[in-house]
């Protein structure tokens, strides 16, 4: 006896599945739907491309206001 493969689970689940749309049962189906995603790795969140946040550089801007001959603040 072989265990059984990803394929044959995602199959098992289907087969579910439509057992539970033709009983009308919801729950089945967002069971059996859930557990298909999970079985993919779907259920995770998936980031592409993103730098780590500890890894990004602080930068700090210092901008000094307008002011005029008297060092007042000039409001723009």
């Amino acid at each position: 006896m072989r265990l059984p493969d990803i394929n044959d689970l995602i199959q098992d689940l289907q087969l579910a599945k439509q057992i539970a749309i033709d009983d009308r049962n919801p729950n089945a189906i967002v069971t059996a739907t859930m557990s298909q995603s999970k079985l993919l790795g779907l259920d995770k969140p998936q980031l592409k491309d993103v730098e780590p946040i500890a890894n990004r550089p602080t930068v700090i801007r210092l901008v000094a206001p307008k002011v005029d001959e008297n060092e007042r603040i000039i409001k723009s």
